[in-house]
């Protein structure tokens, strides 16, 4: 597939990074020549210096015979315009753009299709990251919880604590404890190191254990592998930018919600949005405002500036003085990978963006990805499509279709029915497969064996 992608930034190159090594021609457009030239000299692609919506620029970047268009420059007019060019002159069939104010997509079903601004898909990052860190205030312990199968599934990440009945078990006691509650074990990461479970892998302390189930049995399974956390009630928020003030907006019906806010200004403009929230000017690295704000009694601390340096450090102060859990918002991934256990979460707005983009670039019909491990695990929603002649998985057990080194299936959707994975379970057409892998070089080998053709006899 011939992709451009408009935006050297951390987004850009880091999709660039996922892209190239999969048999894609990618071509990367930027006005800094010095980003463009640090990501050619370590990736096989092209690059292009100019303004990402001059029709010049697109011509050199290969417009005219390109697939696919990813707009992700810092600016939404110049990313919506290069779509308006790349549509009017040059009639790219996928274009998709990256929107961050909300006061373009509070109108996104007006604005953006053929007739008015022409974008396909688009993605709303600040959007993204709220729903994520909406979806871990919402379970209590978890580390990264994930909705499939429009949120009847999910995928949740847990480190397994002292105390967990299955904690020093095999895994496939957790069917004894929980007769009624059927769930699997995807994946298991141990000091960063990768095991696929089976049914004698004994869960360890510190592990860091990725399960499925259906949604409504999230809690219960998570109460086998650590000590379930009491439902969260009071969250502080320091940040009152667009992801902290959605945020805020989103759950302070059902917490008690304070926000901490450094601009005056912007404390008003808060303070009129919001309605049960308490909005704080000041800054959340002055211990004096963390204590008068009882930030002992905090359940979670949400740091969500737009400076990595000021959300870990005050993520760190405020778990210092007694908040229960803190998430930090980080973009750098050096930064991320420097954070030790004072951290409870580190999100990466990049990574939760890089997910939605490539759920629209994958080949097949793929409904959702997610990354995971800053980008070294995917996790991946895939139709099955055809029959037992043309498909090389419809119409076979689990435990009959040869599925590349380090993935497994971890559930199937049928219709409103949420089936876990088990080896005498058959793939039917038109059921959403669940797919974890562990190492993302295997997309490739996936796509193929969901691919749909004569291929298969050969």
């Amino acid at each position: 597939m011939k992709i451009i992608i408009l935006g050297a930034g951390q987004v850009g190159g880091t999709l660039a990074e996922h892209l190239a090594g999969e048999q894609n021609d990618i071509t990367v457009v930027d006005t800094d020549g010095d980003k463009l030239r640090a990501l050619k000299d370590r990736l096989d692609i092209g690059t292009v210096t100019g303004g990402a919506s001059h029709p010049n620029t697109l011509y050199k970047a290969g417009a005219e015979d390109a697939d696919m268009l990813i707009a992700v420059t810092n600016s939404d007019e110049i990313n919506m315009m290069a779509c308006q060019v790349a549509y009017t002159l040059f009639n790219t069939p996928t274009k998709i753009s990256r929107v961050r104010s909300p006061n373009y997509l509070v109108y996104q079903d007006k604005l953006f299709n053929r007739e008015h601004v022409p974008v396909d898909v688009i993605i709303g990052p600040e959007q993204l990251v709220t729903k994520s860190i909406q979806q871990l205030i919402a379970n209590p312990g978890a580390l990264q919880v994930l909705d499939f199968a429009e949120g009847r599934v999910q995928l949740v990440a847990v480190k397994a604590y002292h105390g967990g009945p299955i904690v020093g078990q095999e895994l496939r006691e957790i069917r004894r404890h929980m007769p009624r509650v059927d769930t699997r074990v995807a994946a298991i990461f141990r000091q960063d190191r990768p095991i696929i479970p089976q049914g004698d892998t004994v869960v360890e302390v510190g592990d860091e254990v990725f399960f499925i189930a259906a949604s409504k049995n999230i809690r219960a399974v998570m109460s086998e592998l650590r000590r379930v956390d009491k439902p969260y009630k009071r969250v502080m928020i320091a940040g009152g930018g667009n992801i902290g003030a959605t945020l805020a907006a989103n759950i302070e019906s059902q917490y008690q919600v304070k926000v901490i806010e450094r601009s005056y200004s912007r404390c008003r403009a808060l303070s009129e949005r919001l309605k049960h929230s308490i909005v704080l000017n000041g800054s959340a690295s002055e211990p004096q405002l963390l204590t008068a704000e009882n930030i002992e009694a905090t359940d979670v601390f949400c740091a969500l500036t737009n400076s990595d340096e000021s959300n870990i450090m005050m993520s760190m102060l405020a778990k210092r003085m007694g908040a229960k859990k803190v998430i930090t918002l980080i973009a750098n991934t050096a930064y991320a990978d420097l954070v030790g256990d004072e951290i409870d979460i580190a999100l990466s707005p990049q990574q939760i963006t890089i997910g939605s983009l490539l759920t629209h670039v994958r080949k097949g019909d793929i409904s959702n990805v997610h990354s995971l491990r800053r980008g070294a695990a995917e996790a991946i929603e895939v139709t099955a499509h055809g029959d037992s002649h043309s498909s090389k998985v419809v119409g076979r057990r689990l435990d009959e279709i040869s599925l590349p080194e380090g993935v497994t299936i971890g559930a199937i959707v049928r219709g409103e029915d949420v089936i876990i994975a088990h080896s005498h379970i058959v793939v039917e057409t038109d059921d959403h497969v669940i797919l974890f892998l562990i190492n993302r070089s295997r997309i490739n080998a996936v796509e193929k064996l969901f691919a749909v053709g004569f291929g298969f006899f050969s």
